[in-house]
């Protein structure tokens, strides 16, 4: 049976929206192609079809759900009446915390992109900055050199934190957790961009 682009193209999302769950639930290393696949509805010899190795699938699912994460911080930061605090507390909120399959794969999928090829590696690097960006373009005052800086460490403070808070199994010290991410990345936010040369006057 013959399908037209439309439907490859929908079918081609449609894998791509399976993976990103499964990656983000299970890691690259516990998402197989057959169940994936599986889940998708699909045969496991129709995935050649679409993607040339599992590589190829691993690099575009991540771009394709860290684009929609950009997406979701940014419209958090412009929903709120303190757009650098509202796009903070939307990353440390809980239901981040506990919900993996629908969260960051920058928290998620860190340890085991670093062993994967330099290819997805960089296009994950791409996508990373690319959130530095957002978080640098809410920051108030400061130079852009000097914001990026503060947005790099604020990312960095973000993802760690959400990553102790999912292994803490206690509720109270895990919540504890993401709010004291959420305190000291507000300090990082107001404080002195780092970069800075004048601190104090001086």
């Amino acid at each position: 049976m013959r399908y037209d682009k439309g439907h490859k193209d929908e079918t081609h999302r449609h894998i791509l929206e399976t993976a990103a769950l499964r990656l983000l639930r299970d890691g690259i290393d516990g998402t197989g192609i057959a169940p994936l696949m599986a889940d998708a509805g699909l045969t496991h010899g129709g995935f050649y079809s679409h993607f040339a190795s599992k590589d190829a699938l691993v690099r575009e699912a991540v771009t394709h759900t860290l684009t929609q994460r950009r997406g979701k911080l940014r419209r958090s930061a412009e929903r709120a009446d303190d757009p650098i605090e509202g796009l903070i507390r939307y990353y440390l909120r809980p239901i981040h915390r506990d919900t993996p399959g629908q969260g960051c794969a920058i928290a998620a999928l860190s340890g085991e992109i670093a062993r994967q090829s330099e290819k997805t590696r960089a296009a994950f690097t791409e996508e990373l900055f690319g959130s530095i960006g957002v978080i640098a373009d809410h920051l108030p005052g400061g130079d852009a050199e000097a914001r990026r800086s503060t947005a790099l460490a604020i990312m960095a403070l973000l993802v760690g934190t959400l990553q102790l808070a999912r292994v803490v199994p206690d509720p109270e010290q895990s919540n504890a957790i993401l709010e004291n991410g959420v305190e000291a990345a507000l300090k990082l936010a107001r404080g002195p961009a780092v970069g800075d040369k004048e601190i104090g006057g001086k």
